[in-house]
């Protein structure tokens, strides 16, 4: 792993030249501050919730794969918070592509080249969705046996576990560029 690689797949956080407001704004006294906004909650409060719909999924998953849950409770599981989570991140996405992040990045300069970074990571995460998305399809069409339900499924749980560090490293990146941009500029209208 390299801290310094803007590659998602590569990277342990932002370049510590796109940290400079993260240090000048640390995560632990966001709340305390007074530009914290319904808004900065209400996004905060979305990336917890793609979080817990992995886990959620996660946890469904291993419970099918050790017999603990049948085939069609599984299925009607992983329909609805796959198709939750792959919908609410598209929509996440392109809500920041077109409207957040060219106008966060025109606040401060600096941090133009962390909302690039992010703009490529989505266009990754929307590739690994499709992937995910077909594998989830996979298993809610499997109608065969247990045995190859059960692979269906372990393949659905190699999906989540390639996904997840990538989705939270995104998440912790975004949080980390975004949040403190807000809490210096306060721009009227993302309050």
């Amino acid at each position: 792993m390299n801290s310094t690689s803007v590659s998602l797949t590569d990277r342990t956080g932002l370049p510590d030249a796109l940290r400079a407001l993260v240090v000048a704004y640390p995560r632990n006294g966001w709340e305390e501050n007074p530009a914290y906004s319904r808004l900065i909650r209400f996004w905060l409060d979305r990336h917890m919730m793609f979080r817990q719909i992995l886990d959620h999924l996660d946890k469904d998953t291993e419970s099918a794969l050790d017999g603990n849950q049948n085939p069609d409770s599984y299925k009607r599981r992983l329909s609805q918070l796959g198709g939750r989570l792959i919908n609410e991140l598209h929509g996440h996405h392109q809500i920041e592509d077109m409207h957040y992040f060219p106008t966060m990045a025109l606040l401060d300069q600096r941090t133009a080249m962390g909302f690039d970074i992010l703009d490529k990571d989505h266009q990754l995460l929307d590739e690994r969705l499709s992937d995910l998305a077909d594998t989830a399809n996979g298993v809610l069409r499997f109608n065969g046996a247990k045995a190859g339900f059960v692979d269906t499924v372990a393949a659905m749980k190699d999906r989540l576990n390639a996904f997840r560090p990538m989705l939270n490293r995104h998440l912790i990146d975004e949080e980390e560029l975004v949040v403190p941009v807000l809490l210096k500029y306060d721009p009227p209208q993302f309050r």
